[in-house]
């Protein structure tokens, strides 16, 4: 229930970036504002809403036998890194989205795609095929997942990097790819933002 939260918040803050620029033509036709208070508005949106959907998501875990810790207060630092993700994403889709507009579609196959590669529903140690658990350790989102499990529900759940979960050098990798869309995010807005009023 902690990762369909976390999840749903990163999904939705995306799928809704897409259009967001598209959907505010008239005002970007018309004055001259920064371009990147569109997207940011979806992200922050979404945000309220994982802040209200965490508060029922922890009476359930408290309710289900969990007892409170103080790595509980760890928590704002994966929506931290979630957010900064999230962002960079909206970022990036809002800001292709006016030229090509298959992003749409493209997207919201991706991210449906992206909520079964990311562990979610199942711990990393259920997956049998050591490629096929490679690849979700590769993903981004994995060790912000792990960190959640591991932070508030049980602490003896092994840690982003170790051996259990594909070792320090996949836990790079997806640092890295994290890194890198963050990047990428911002220098693909910075470069569209000016020509967005054209291409609508």
């Amino acid at each position: 229930l902690l990762n369909i939260v976390l999840f749903g918040f990163f999904q939705e803050a995306t799928t809704m970036a897409v259009p967001s620029v598209v959907g505010h033509e008239g005002v970007v036709r018309k004055t001259q504002f920064p371009r990147l208070v569109i997207p940011l508005s979806i992200v922050f949106t979404s945000l309220f809403n994982l802040g209200l959907n965490l508060i029922v998501a922890f009476i359930f875990i408290v309710a289900f036998g969990v007892p409170p810790a103080w790595t509980w207060l760890l928590t704002f630092v994966v929506i931290l890194l979630l957010f900064i993700f999230t962002t960079a994403i909206s970022m990036l889709v809002s800001a292709l989205y006016p030229r090509f507009r298959d992003i749409g579609i493209i997207w919201t196959v991706l991210s449906t795609a992206l909520f079964y590669a990311t562990p979610v529903l199942y711990p990393p140690s259920a997956i049998n095929s050591h490629t096929l658990r490679t690849i979700i350790a590769l993903n981004p989102l994995a060790p912000i997942m792990e960190l959640a499990q591991r932070w508030v529900i049980d602490p003896r759940l092994p840690a982003p990097g170790s051996a259990a979960l594909g070792g320090p050098g996949h836990l790079l990798i997806a640092i890295a790819i994290y890194v890198g869309v963050c990047i990428a995010g911002v220098w693909v807005f910075a470069r569209e933002a000016p020509r967005i009023a054209e291409e609508l």
